[in-house]
Parts: structure tokens; C-alpha cells; sequence
């Protein structure tokens, strides 16, 4: 087998991914709350979000060390947009049209949809958006 050649009949896809938080119970219901999901029922050190398109976020907490700050970007319907930045104006959480955070309060509109950032309790960078990146 060689392997500089990829796998034509295997569809590769994300399962899962660790998200390390300080607290797992508060970034878990966070991000849950503001997206219009549920933290499912620990799984060993994990809380996990089912993101509904088979992938969980599984909420860990990282112990003493520091957090890195990681971007995790969500694909919403573009009908529940307005519900999650409603949802983030509710709970005081700002939002950004850009990843660096310089337009507070503002949302992009990128390839046609609609998008927004925004830190969770971590500093972790969140994005919504209701169109994906345009791919050459």
C-alpha cells in the first residue's frame, strides 16, 4: 500500500473533538445554550454536544495548566441566526464580524450568508455562520 495515495472508497469524517475548558459543566451549557442545543450525559471526563451532523464536542477540563485558545467555527441554518445572536445579546456575550474582534456588535456577510464571532468562557474564538467558506 502507498501511501502518498489517498483512500477512494473511505469517507472520512469527524467524530469527535476534545474541547479543553476550565470548567466542562459551564463551557459545555454555554455553547449549548447559544447554539439551541443539549449537553448530553458525561461520558468519563467528557460533556459532550451533539452538534446534530454526527460530531460531538466533548467538553474536558484541562486541570491547572492554561487553556490554549482554539477556533471552532458552527454552520447554523441561516432562519436560527438571528435566534443565536439574539441568545448571545441575552447572556451579555459580545459578538464580532471579524475573527480579531474588531467590529463589536456587527455581523459579516461572507460568501452570501451571514456570520459572527465570539469568545466562550475560555476564550475559546466561536463563529456562526449560515454559509460555508468558498473552496477554490
Amino acid at each position: 500500500m502507498s501511501y502518498d495515495q489517498p483512500y477512494p472508497h473511505v469517507g472520512v469524517q469527524l467524530n469527535h473533538t476534545a474541547v479543553y475548558a476550565s470548567d466542562r459543566y459551564l463551557s459545555a451549557e454555554f455553547i449549548a445554550t447559544i447554539l439551541g442545543l443539549k449537553v448530553g450525559a458525561p461520558f468519563g471526563p467528557f460533556l459532550p454536544v451533539d452538534l446534530g451532523n454526527g460530531v460531538t464536542l466533548d467538553y474536558c477540563e484541562k486541570g491547572d495548566t492554561a487553556i490554549q485558545s482554539q477556533h471552532y467555527a458552527f454552520l447554523v441554518p441561516d432562519e436560527h441566526f438571528d435566534a443565536v445572536i439574539a441568545r448571545l445579546e441575552a447572556v451579555g456575550v459580545t459578538y464580532y464580524a471579524d475573527p480579531g474582534h474588531a467590529a463589536p456588535g456587527r455581523i459579516n456577510d461572507l460568501f452570501g450568508g451571514r456570520g459572527a464571532y465570539f469568545d466562550d468562557p475560555d476564550g475559546h474564538n466561536m463563529e456562526v455562520m449560515t454559509r460555508p467558506y468558498a473552496r477554490p
